[in-house]
C-alpha cells in the first residue's frame, strides 16, 4: 500500500523525497546537515515566547493554538494531552493515569501532582488470588478486567486547571473534540504500535468496535475518527470532572465492568481524588534535579545520579565501555531499592528521602567494581535516623510568563487493558498488573491502593531558576533514559536534541516491584551505534550484552536560557513528535 495514496497531489512528490532521505544511513543523512552530530536527526527549536514538545505534531499544534488564545502552559498541556489521547491511543488516554510537575513563576516554586488511581475497593487480596487461580496464573495478568484501576487523568486535568488554568475547559478541549469528530491521519510510529496493540487486544469487549474500524488498525496516513470519545469529552465540557467520576460516564463504566467480570465500581470512581505532592531533589554537579515521590519510580533517577557523580564522566567516551559499565552498575543498585521500597506512601508509611542522600550513595557506591559486572545485589537498608535531604506519552509546554509544565500520561502496556466501556471511546488502563502478590512487600496488592508506577515527569532547576522540563517514555527505560539525557547535557556537552537522539543504553533484568529478582546480573542492551570493541570489552567485564533496535523510549524537552529566557525545544527522532514555538 502506497502512503502517498492518502495525500493530495501537491504533497505527494515532497513526501516521496522525504521518504528517500529518511531511508539513508544515519551518517549519510547527517552529512546533509550543516550542524549536529551523526545521531542528531533534527535541529533544536528556538522561540522567545512559548514552546510545546509532544510525541505527535497535532498535539503540539493544539498546545500552541491554546497558548495563542491566551491560555497558560497548563491550559495548553491539557489541550495537547487530550489530543494525544485521541491520536496516540497506543500510549495514553483518559482511561489512564497522569503525573505532572509545574513551575509556577508567581510563587517561584515547583508543584507536583500525583494523578494515579487506586485498585477496586471491592476486590480483596483473597478474592484476587481466587480469580487468578481460575485463570491458572500466578501473577496479575497484563490485560482484561483484573489489572484495571481507577483512571486518574481526567481528575488530574481539572485539578491542574483549577489552580493554573485561565481559559474555559470548553476552549481547552476543543481541538481534541474537533479531531475526534472530523478525523485525523494516523502517523507512522503510532500506526505500527496500533497494529500490534490491535492484534493483542481485539478479543476484549468493545475494543474492536472503537479502535479497529473495518476489523483492522488504521494504516499510516489513513483517517481515523472517534465520535464516541468526542461525545465523552463534550460531557466533560458540560459537567466537569464530576461527569466522569460521579455522573453518567461513571455509571456506564460500572455497568460495563459488572457485565464483563471486572471489579471497578461507581463508588471507586466517585471516591477518587488527585494529590498535590512536594517534589524531591538531589543536586548533580550544580543542577537540582526534581522528581515526584513514590508510588512512582522517580527516585531511581536521583539515586543513579548520586551514584555516578563521583566519577569523571566528562573524560569518558559517551559510547565507551567505561561509561556503559558504570551506568549499568548504578542502575542495578538503584533498581534493587526500587524493587524493595517504592510503593503507595498511604500504605508503605516509611519516609524514603534517605534513599537520595549523598551519604547513602557513597555507601552503596562501594559495591561498584570498575572491572567486573555485578551478578547479584541486595537492596539497601534504611538508617536508624533518616538523614535530611533537600508505553506512555511525555510532553512539556512553556508559556510567556515563564510557567513550565512537565507532564506524563499512560494507559500502561501501550493501549491498556483492552477493556473498552460501551461507547465511551477509550480503553481502561491495566496499571494494576504492577502490584506484587507477596503480602509482605510494600507494593503488595490491597483494595483501594495505588500500584507502583513507572511514569515519571522530570524537572531541573539551577540557582533557583527553571532550567529544564523533560521526560523519557517507556516503562523501566524512563529513569535510565532521564539519567542518560542529563549526563549527555551536563557531562558530555550535547545540545538538547543530541541529548535525546544519541544511542541509548538499557539494562534489563533487575529486581522488580512485582517480586521478580535479578538473575545473573541481567542484560545490557545497546541501541545500534555502539562500536563492536565496546561490546567485546563489556563482555570481558562479565556483562551479558545485546544490540537491538527499538524499545529505548521517547523523549521531549524544553530548556530555558537563564539570562535571555529563550526557550529551546526538542523531541527525539524515535517518535512522530514535534517541538514548536513562537
Amino acid at each position: 500500500m502506497r502512503l502517498t495514496r492518502f495525500l493530495p497531489p501537491a504533497l505527494a512528490v515532497p513526501l516521496a523525497v522525504l521518504l528517500v532521505v529518511s531511508a539513508l544511513p544515519p551518517d549519510a543523512l547527517a552529512a546533509t546537515r550543516p550542524v549536529g552530530r551523526s545521531y542528531e536527526m533534527r535541529s533544536v527549536v528556538y522561540a522567545r515566547h512559548a514552546m510545546a514538545a509532544t510525541s505527535q505534531p497535532l498535539a503540539t499544534q493544539a498546545a500552541l493554538q491554546v497558548l495563542r488564545q491566551g491560555g497558560t502552559a497548563v491550559d495548553a498541556a491539557i489541550a495537547a494531552n487530550a489530543v494525544l489521547g485521541l491520536v496516540e491511543p497506543t500510549g495514553n488516554g483518559i482511561g489512564g493515569d497522569l503525573f505532572a510537575i509545574v513551575w509556577d513563576p508567581k510563587t517561584r516554586r515547583l508543584h507536583g501532582l500525583n494523578g494515579s488511581g487506586r485498585s477496586p475497593r471491592g476486590l480483596g487480596y483473597d478474592q484476587l488470588r481466587a480469580e487468578l487461580a481460575k485463570l491458572g496464573v500466578e501473577r496479575i495478568p497484563a490485560h482484561g478486567p483484573l489489572p484495571v484501576s481507577v483512571p486518574g487523568a481526567v481528575d488530574a486535568w481539572f485539578t491542574l486547571h483549577g489552580r493554573f488554568g485561565r481559559l474555559p475547559i470548553k476552549t481547552v478541549l476543543a481541538p481534541a473534540i474537533g479531531y475526534a469528530r472530523e478525523g485525523f491521519p494516523v502517523s507512522p510510529v503510532i500506526a505500527q504500535a496500533w497494529e500490534r496493540g490491535g492484534r493483542t487486544l481485539a478479543k476484549w469487549p468493545g475494543f474492536a468496535d472503537t479502535y479497529l474500524p473495518g476489523g483492522r488498525a488504521p494504516a499510516t496516513g489513513e483517517v481515523f475518527r472517534n465520535p464516541r470519545l468526542a461525545a465523552t469529552l463534550e460531557q466533560l465540557v458540560k459537567g466537569g470532572r464530576n461527569a466522569f467520576y460521579q455522573g453518567d460516564i461513571a455509571r456506564r463504566i460500572d455497568a460495563y465492568m459488572r457485565a464483563n467480570g471486572g471489579y471497578l465500581r461507581y463508588e471507586d470512581l466517585a471516591a477518587h481524588r488527585s494529590e498535590w505532592v512536594d517534589p524531591v531533589s538531589t543536586n548533580y554537579r550544580g543542577y537540582d534535579v526534581w522528581q515526584l515521590p513514590p508510588n512512582g519510580q522517580g527516585l531511581a533517577v536521583l539515586q543513579m545520579l548520586n551514584l555516578l557523580e563521583p566519577y569523571d564522566l566528562a573524560s569518558m567516551d559517551p559510547q565507551g565501555a567505561d561509561y556503559v559499565h558504570l551506568f549499568a552498575e548504578a542502575k542495578k543498585l538503584a533498581f534493587e531499592d526500587r524493587a524493595r521500597w517504592y510503593a503507595d506512601p498511604d500504605f508503605a508509611k516509611q519516609d524514603l528521602r534517605w534513599l537520595v542522600s549523598k551519604d547513602y550513595a557513597r555507601e552503596r557506591g562501594k559495591l561498584i567494581r570498575l572491572d567486573t559486572a555485578s551478578r547479584e545485589l541486595p537492596p539497601g537498608a534504611p538508617p536508624a535516623e533518616p538523614p535530611p535531604t533537600s508505553d506512555t506519552i511525555y510532553m512539556t509546554v512553556a508559556d510567556d510568563s515563564g510557567m513550565m509544565v512537565s507532564l506524563i500520561q499512560s494507559n500502561y502496556r501501550g493501549m491498556g487493558s483492552g477493556m473498552t466501556p460501551g461507547d465511551l471511546g477509550f480503553v481502561l488502563q491495566d496499571r494494576g498488573e504492577m502490584f506484587s502478590l507477596d503480602p509482605a512487600h510494600p507494593n503488595a496488592y490491597a483494595p483501594g491502593k495505588r500500584p507502583f508506577h513507572t511514569i515519571i515527569p522530570g524537572f531541573v532547576t539551577r540557582n533557583g531558576e527553571p532550567w529544564l522540563a523533560f521526560g523519557v517514555m517507556g516503562g523501566a527505560v524512563q529513569p535510565q533514559g532521564q539519567v542518560q539525557v542529563l549526563v549527555n547535557l551536563i557531562d558530555f556537552g550535547l545540545n538538547l536534541q543530541e541529548a535525546g537522539d544519541s544511542p541509548r543504553i538499557r539494562h534489563d533484568g533487575s529486581s522488580e516491584p512485582t517480586g521478580e529478582r535479578m538473575v545473573d546480573g541481567g542484560q545490557v542492551v545497546l541501541e545500534r551505534g555502539f562500536p563492536a570493541t565496546v561490546i567485546t570489552e563489556l563482555r570481558r567485564r562479565g556483562h551479558t550484552v545485546k544490540e537491538q533496535e527499538g524499545d529505548f523510549g521517547g523523549y521531549q524537552a524544553i530548556l530555558r536560557h537563564p539570562v535571555t529566557g529563550v526557550y529551546q525545544g526538542a523531541t527525539e527522532s524515535r517518535k512522530d513528535g514535534q517541538a514548536a514555538g513562537y
